[in-house]
């Protein structure tokens, strides 16, 4: 069986992992929010950074990234994606509709609110505070949101959360 991933925080504009088909496409039923906290790769322990989830709102779709991985790659591919998105995501397999129409079930990975990472709703304002002042092992926290802010608009996909924080951090500068 091949496998799909999906992608809507940084393996947008990051992948990192070998892939043979890369394609834009959208997961209904959800929208991406920065209420997940990362003490692993945005921030650290005592000062969290925020990075993207997804919230159940079965109005909305998300945008994001699809991957197909080789058979050979799975195991490899699972492994590195397992320990990028250990602190506090599960996996899940989920419909997504590729922009050609098609759909797949991918694997997803969501940061649900029993994980104790998740720092949940805040002000837009306090959101964007807290991704200003957070740092970690895999760089800075604004420079996540800003890349995928700028990946987002790159591919034409319009998301009024992100837009808002990048927005806040951008005037505050």
């Amino acid at each position: 069986m091949s496998l799909w991933v999906f992608g809507y925080g940084s393996l947008v504009f990051r992948p990192a992992f070998e892939h043979v088909r890369r394609e834009p496409g959208w997961l209904s039923g959800y929208t991406r929010r920065f209420w997940q906290g990362s003490t692993d790769h945005r921030g650290v322990p005592g000062a969290p950074g925020r990075v993207v989830t997804l919230v159940p709102d079965p109005a909305e779709r998300c945008w994001g990234m699809a991957y197909l991985v080789r058979d050979a790659q799975q195991d490899a591919v699972l492994a590195t994606l397992d320990h990028r998105e250990q602190g506090g995501y599960e996996r899940h397999d989920l419909p997504v509709e590729l922009h050609t129409g098609e759909v797949v079930e991918a694997l997803v990975y969501v940061a649900t609110p029993q994980n104790a990472e998740y720092l949940g709703e805040a002000p837009l304002e306090e959101i964007a505070a807290q991704i200003r002042g957070s740092h970690g092992p895999s760089g800075s926290n604004a420079d996540y949101l800003l890349g995928l802010a700028a990946a987002l608009r790159e591919h034409g996909a319009r998301d009024a959360h992100v837009e808002a924080l990048a927005q806040i951090l951008v005037e505050s500068r």
